[in-house]
């Protein structure tokens, strides 16, 4: 049987009563990851390619209380902020098993609504085609919104935290694998991690 969403990390997070975006009939989804999607889809897919998004880029402005945190001490989590442009990873879902696989994203990424659902263009790496594709925007509306907090100051928060998802830290360190995968190997998530190995 073909798995079609995997919640094993999320067994209990509720349905989100969210519209589910306008899509052309028995195509397949292109949804466009740059934190924890890009190495846990989480979804049977039809392959995964580098890909650029613009009008957005990759900043730890959203403060996690389930994943990544608790509301006795809150994490960070990446979320995209408008402006400039991210490098992250477009992820190909079979149109067979697109509504399972919309709705088991909206509950892990929209458990708190910080994040919203939005159809945006990516260009593919490999081709440079462009391309539609799902991906969730922070809302800078929502008390989880926390703007760009220093790189000392995330470190210190990074460096304790700890949700239902594992420690913040391995969160940190999974997405700067993959961004050393890019060729980015001086970024600011790569400070924010040398600050924790110093003691932040």
């Amino acid at each position: 049987m073909t798995q079609k969403y995997d919640l094993t990390l999320e067994p209990d997070l509720p349905p989100v009563d969210y519209p589910l975006p306008e899509l052309p009939a028995n195509e397949d989804l292109w949804i466009f990851g740059y934190g924890s999607l890009m190495w846990r889809p989480g979804f049977d897919h039809l392959g995964i390619e580098d890909a650029r998004l613009f009008g957005y880029h990759r900043a730890f402005c959203v403060t996690s209380i389930v994943h990544r945190g608790t509301p006795e001490t809150p994490g960070l989590v990446l979320g995209l902020d408008r402006g400039g442009s991210c490098r992250g990873k477009g992820i190909l879902c079979p149109a067979a098993i697109r509504e399972p696989v919309i709705d088991y994203l909206y509950r892990r990424e929209m458990v708190t609504s910080v994040y919203r659902p939005k159809m945006v263009r990516i260009q593919l790496a490999k081709s440079g085609s462009m391309a539609s594709a799902l991906t969730f925007v922070a809302d800078p509306a929502h008390e989880q919104y926390c703007g760009k907090p220093t790189l000392e100051a995330a470190a210190r928060v990074i460096a304790r935290a700890h949700g239902r998802g594992g420690p913040n830290r391995e969160y940190l360190q999974s997405t700067i694998d993959h961004l050393d995968t890019f060729g980015i190997s001086d970024g600011p998530l790569h400070q924010i991690m040398k600050l924790i190995e110093n003691g932040a």
